[in-house]
């Protein structure tokens, strides 16, 4: 009998593939790291034929640590970075330019002169997001631009695009099944959240090819088979979902008003508003929180572009440690920053400021600054850049949450979940199992087909690991965001020629 669900999770800068069995336990765990590429200042490239080789590769490697065969997997869930970009010849199914990740901001001059010529609310309207390169639909009309030949051959019907989940799902299934979920889908500034379609307005205004999309379905439904020769078997891939939507199904956020934030490669805050959308004008998005059956529910998200990134350039640009894990360490030998900020702005800022032309900085240096300082700066970016969001997500929800439930590689750093509760003065609750995104999707996966009955069964097996409480004094407290909003505002514009 079946016994697995198996989860791949294609993040920013891994892919991996986990194991759980019904319980929600971790049966297995693979991950490999891939090249990331950054051919100018705010460009960032992946290989994607690279992101599909390594995800088959820890998929195997999941398998064999589990002693599991295909027959012993019940479904495929997968869960993905959002918005990254790939075009791909249909004939020879090869992308025609590398993957364009979702921190890329090459395309934001071009959102500019959109935004001066009276796009933003449309846009906003259709598709509950603002005008930013982060999106898709920038990204697509790029590559068609400059790329030689693109644009004839997307016209011809000859070209393809996908976000990262339809990749995958497109060479699992062996060419057969060009096709993405309602979360994906939103996420690219051409679907119509409303009326779960793509918007043929935007696809003229973007200047692209209906016949590039993919098919879009519910989040938890069949999409496909896998071909035998991928995973030794025909597995059924039944749920998908953007990274944080899968993390927000993780966490089990299943009513309305209840929110999570995911400290991964960046931050991500999402707030469950239920069966219809609300439209914020303090720099969040709308999106679609998830499709099951013929139920939609949405969720307004603070998107932050670096968090869990920027431990990771301490680690390969400073070299300052050696592992990502020995940043908690460091920041302990110390009482406190020094007065040190560091903002994280190395792709410009998201939400609530979406600026692409702020830059990273470094303030309040003295002779007395250390290493240890800086990598204390860096953890503490990441609380201050979720209390900016989560600001203007009270205020568009008009009313104050009572708790905020974490994820992410970066919650398991007991010093930056003790801070963020002492910056929001707000309990902090970390579940047992903080590989929420994975188990998202899933679930997802397991409820289509048929391993769960219903959300309830879901959220019965969801168990709490650890509760953070504020201690930190209302007077320190503003303090120290007063000093973050300076640094801030110094580095908003710095990249503007």
């Amino acid at each position: 009998m079946s016994k697995y669900l198996m989860a791949l999770d294609q993040g920013t800068t891994s892919s991996r593939c986990i194991l759980f069995d019904l319980c929600g336990q971790i049966a297995a765990v693979a991950q490999k790291e891939f090249t990331q590429i950054f051919p100018r200042e705010g460009w960032v490239e992946h290989d994607a034929s690279e992101i599909l080789d390594t995800q088959l590769l820890v998929c195997k490697a999941a398998m064999e640590k589990a002693g599991a065969g295909a027959s012993d997997i019940i479904t495929i869930g997968i869960t993905n970075q959002r918005e990254t970009t790939v075009v791909w010849d249909r004939d020879t199914g090869r992308p025609v330019y590398h993957a364009i990740v979702w921190q890329c901001r090459r395309t934001a001059d071009y959102c500019r002169d959109l935004k001066k010529s009276g796009y933003t609310d449309l846009i906003q309207k259709k598709t509950g997001l603002i005008i930013d390169s982060y999106f898709s639909a920038t990204k697509i009309k790029w590559i068609l631009d400059n790329v030689p030949g693109a644009r004839e051959k997307a016209k011809a019907g000859r070209l393809l695009f996908s976000t990262i989940d339809s990749w995958l799902i497109y060479n699992l299934t062996g060419g057969k099944v060009h096709a993405t979920d309602y979360t994906n889908a939103a996420r690219t500034m051409l679907f119509n959240i409303n009326t779960l379609k793509w918007d043929p307005e935007l696809l003229g205004l973007f200047d692209i090819p209906a016949s590039m999309m993919p098919a879009v379905l519910p989040s938890a439904g069949l999409f496909g088979y896998t071909e035998p020769g991928q995973l030794g078997g025909s597995i059924a891939i039944s749920g998908v979902a953007g990274d944080q939507q899968a993390a927000l199904f993780g966490q089990c956020c299943f009513e309305p008003g209840e929110v999570k934030n995911t400290y991964g490669t960046g931050g991500f805050l999402l707030m469950n508003t239920g069966e219809e959308p609300t439209i914020s004008k303090d720099g969040l998005l709308t999106s679609v929180a998830w499709g099951i059956g013929d139920k939609v529910n949405y969720v307004l998200e603070g998107s932050v572009f670096i968090c869990g990134a920027a431990v990771q350039w301490l680690r390969d640009g400073l070299g300052v440690i050696e592992k990502s894990s020995q940043s908690e360490e460091a920041a302990r030998a110390v009482p406190d920053t020094g007065g040190v900020y560091v903002v994280p702005a190395f792709v410009g800022l998201g939400a609530p400021y979406w600026d692409p032309y702020a830059r990273g900085a470094i303030l309040g240096i003295t002779r007395a600054t250390t290493k240890n300082h800086i990598i204390r700066a860096v953890l503490e970016s990441m609380a201050y850049q979720t209390a900016d969001v989560l600001r203007v997500m009270e205020k568009a929800a008009g009313f104050s949450l009572k708790s905020l439930k974490v994820d992410g590689g970066a919650s398991a750093n007991n010093l930056l979940l003790g801070f963020q509760s002492d910056i929001l003065n707000l309990p902090i609750i970390r579940p047992r199992c903080i590989e929420t995104t994975a188990l998202g999707a899933a679930n997802l996966a397991g409820l289509a087909a048929g391993a769960y009955s219903s959300l309830e069964e879901i959220k019965e097996r969801w168990q709490v690991d650890r509760e953070f409480s504020p201690s930190m004094s209302h007077e320190v407290r503003e303090e120290k965001l007063r000093g973050w909003r300076r640094a801030v505002e110094r580095a908003m514009g710095w990249g503007k020629s």
